[in-house]
């Protein structure tokens, strides 16, 4: 399996190119608009098409590069059933497999930082059946868990969403294996954490014991601290999210 992960350190996001280069495909998780020039050089340079991107969920901090990944390479693009976009795209199912040769990706519903959020188990079947890594978008970060307020509405406040990210947290991810690699797409610099790491890596298992954000033995604990000190929102927050939803360039929703 091919595996990278790119870093803007402009914005503190991490993104992913993966997949299978016996088969010729690749996918990426994540993308940021600023990187899509260096995610396709890196494709071409494996002789691999990128046939799919993902997202995790709409995201609130930085404009993506989906659309032009799309646009360029004929790639799908896969997001959480219920993000509310509006181009074309196939809704990903809590627990559906998107399989790319050798590499198979599956979703995992993690809401709470957004009411539609997946983390994605990615397995090489080259190595073994059981995943190898998992790429946990915005729900848990290396020494953090993801902020609940940016997508708090339609009737979902901030305090209901944390709350469902403690059961995403706690049933979900925490029932991993230990030894699984965690990859965040987030990293220090971020403002959708607080103390975050700058190293943006880690495991379950290391994650488990030493994130203060998973020391909790209570929904409540957990929702009090993760409203605590958030950082201020993004600048132009509302016009970023328009631009994912819609999948148009920023400057032409804000």
């Amino acid at each position: 399996m091919y595996f990278r992960q790119l870093l803007n350190d402009e914005t503190a996001c991490a993104s992913y190119l993966l997949g299978c280069k016996t088969h010729l495909q690749l996918a990426i998780v994540d993308p940021h608009v600023d990187l899509v020039d260096e995610y396709i050089a890196l494709a071409e340079a494996q002789g691999a098409p990128i046939a799919a991107v993902l997202e995790t969920h709409v995201q609130a901090d930085h404009v993506s590069g989906l659309s032009e990944l799309v646009a360029r390479t004929g790639a799908t693009a896969y997001l959480p059933g219920g993000a509310g976009v509006e181009f074309e795209h196939h809704a990903l199912r809590d627990g559906e497999l998107v399989k790319l040769g050798n590499t198979v990706i599956e979703a995992v519903a993690t809401p709470g930082h957004a009411v539609a959020h997946h983390a994605y188990l990615v397995t090489d079947l080259t190595r073994s059946k059981d995943p190898w890594v998992v790429l946990t978008g915005d729900a848990l970060l290396v020494a953090d868990a993801g902020r609940p307020d940016l997508h708090a509405h339609d009737g979902h406040t901030a305090e209901e969403m944390a709350g469902t990210l403690y059961r995403s947290l706690t049933e979900r991810l925490l029932a991993l294996p230990d030894h699984l690699l965690l990859c965040p797409s987030h990293y220090s610099g971020s403002v959708c954490g607080r103390g975050l790491s700058a190293t943006p890596i880690s495991t379950v298992g290391f994650e488990r014991r030493h994130n203060p954000a998973l020391q909790f033995d209570s929904a409540e604990g957990f929702v009090r601290s993760l409203l605590r000190d958030v950082p201020p929102v993004p600048e132009r927050q509302a016009a970023i999210v328009a631009a994912n939803r819609s999948g148009r360039p920023l400057a032409e929703v804000g």
